[in-house]
């Protein structure tokens, strides 16, 4: 018999849950397999005659109320009826995707004496695209997501609503048209899909992406307003960041300098008279780096989360004994925490880049005031600087740390919550933000490269410049300019600049 599971890696996540839920399905087949072992072991605590809780207990404050076997399966159903009450707007498809199968990831581990077909029942609704419809408000993340698990489970049940293609559908028609059939739940199975950490890990799982592609994307747009604002290239020296010793300081600095090559504006003003140029240029290794070293650190905790047992109580084989252990894994903290930092760490690139665009658009270093020929008769960039100053401004106050809140619930017995699941959701909102704030950098740059011409740019820069330059064009007149910062927020949520700049120079830090 074999017992591999998949190590879930971040860099390959798609394709590392594809392989642990083929792996977990064959695993459902046999009748010794982790799941099927892990519930013999849950049966044979109910028969031992003792309370164990969330097995024939209640839950939270009522933990003490014992429940009789004739009512241990309609506990299950009850509590995820009772607790899906979620509000907001719903959480976005690919990431309730995302949250069914890392919940099947978890359950699949062994630990968490679930029945095998509430396991299968997963697998089920990704196999046949039935993803729940979840509202994004409502957890705590401290006894696990537990509204919006429960919305999750609910589809199960043929209870709730899933993503049809025009919109939410009743999930008991849908299971019903995909010949899905409901799950019953029995004992201890409602408790273990609704206490776990699914809803906030699948939300730092997008952080943490979208961030990676933040931080070489900010050097980018960072080394071409260098550029257009005549900076150096002498703080990016990689003796500087040899002697600051910190990795993210020396991985900036390099990206600069391989962008910076072949440059024509550097030499054009290698005897000019300034000494330094503003912090906002000349600090971008201190300032960046010590974002992405921050981002490492969250990403070491997402991934340690993707491949962790989240759920409560726990169910450990004691010498073919079962061991019901009630701790508190469920517990957001982890997670509060890192998010809290990668909210700080992204807005601090969004905060930069802005200064950055307002040297742009002042009007020094012989750049026309916003960036036009006849400012005054026309505004030119003036309000794209608007734009990225009130995005930055927000992230002020979504940066504000989550993890450090917390209101007791459940008649005290929780007294301690994490707000892990809101930390993870501003999070989001703040990369949401950021990568804005770099699109109107990234636009206001190329806008100024244009107007240095003929002096070429370096390779990788002039490469990212083209890329800009196939979506939006230069602008000489006042325009309406939401479509040119919507397609320039796209090359930079997508990664395009990057692409564009690696392949000229090659692969960057």
């Amino acid at each position: 018999m074999t017992d591999t599971i998949q190590t879930l890696r971040l860099d390959t996540l798609d394709a590392d849950l594809d392989a642990s839920l083929a792996s977990l399905a064959d695993d459902l087949r046999r009748p010794d397999g982790r799941v099927a072992r892990s519930r013999a072991l849950v049966e044979a605590a109910l028969a031992d005659g003792r309370a164990h809780y969330g097995l024939n207990t209640g839950f939270g404050a009522l933990k003490s109320e014992r429940i009789g076997p004739a009512d241990t399966a309609q506990l299950q159903v009850n509590l995820l009826r009772s607790h899906a009450c979620g509000v907001g707007a719903p959480v976005p498809k690919a990431i309730t995707r995302r949250m069914v199968a890392l919940k099947a990831h978890a359950l699949g581990l062994g630990v968490s004496g679930v029945s095998p077909d509430v396991v299968r029942g997963l697998l089920d609704l990704l196999e046949h695209d039935l993803i729940p419809v979840v509202p994004e408000q409502g957890s705590l993340g401290a006894s696990g997501d537990l509204a919006p698990l429960s919305h999750l489970a609910l589809v199960l049940l043929g209870e709730g609503k899933v993503w049809g293609t025009e919109g939410p559908v009743e999930a008991a028609r849908a299971l019903a048209e995909a010949g899905v059939a409901p799950v019953a739940p029995g004992a201890k199975d409602g408790l273990a899909l609704i206490n776990g950490t699914q809803f906030m890990l699948a939300h730092a799982v997008e952080v943490v992406t979208r961030a990676r592609r933040l931080a070489t994307t900010a050097d980018v747009v960072a080394s071409l307003t260098l550029e257009a604002r005549f900076g150096s290239a002498r703080p990016f020296d990689a003796r500087v960041a040899e002697v600051r010793r910190h990795p993210g300081h020396a991985q900036s600095a390099e990206a600069v300098r391989r962008l910076l090559e072949g440059s024509e504006i550097g030499p054009s003003h290698a005897d000019c008279d300034r000494v330094q140029d503003p912090y906002s240029i000349r600090c971008v290794p201190q300032v960046h780096g010590a974002s992405r070293d921050a981002l490492a650190y969250v990403a070491d905790v997402v991934e340690r989360e993707l491949n962790a047992v989240t759920d409560n109580p726990l169910v450990f084989d004691r010498d073919g004994q079962p061991d019901v252990v009630s701790a508190g894994n469920f517990h957001g903290q982890p997670l509060a925490i890192a998010m809290d930092t990668a909210s700080v760490a992204v807005a601090e690139w969004a905060s930069i880049s802005e200064r950055r665009t307002y040297l742009l658009v002042d009007g020094g270093d012989g750049l026309p005031p916003f960036l036009v020929e006849r400012s005054g008769l026309q505004s030119g960039f003036m309000i794209p600087q608007y734009v990225a100053a009130s995005l930055v401004s927000e992230n002020k106050t979504l940066a504000h740390p989550a993890s450090v809140d917390s209101i007791p619930s459940s008649r005290g017995q929780e007294d301690h919550v994490s707000m892990g699941a809101w930390g993870a959701r501003k999070a989001l909102r703040i990369v949401e933000n950021a990568e804005r704030v770099l699109a109107v950098e990234a636009l206001c740059a190329a806008q100024a490269l244009d107007l240095r011409r003929p002096l070429r740019a370096g390779r990788g820069v002039e490469a990212a410049h083209a890329a800009i330059r196939a979506r939006v064009p230069f602008r000489t007149d006042d325009t309406a300019f939401e479509p040119d910062l919507e397609a320039a927020a796209d090359l930079v949520r997508l990664g395009r600049l990057v692409e564009a700049a690696e392949a000229e120079v090659g692969p960057l830090p």
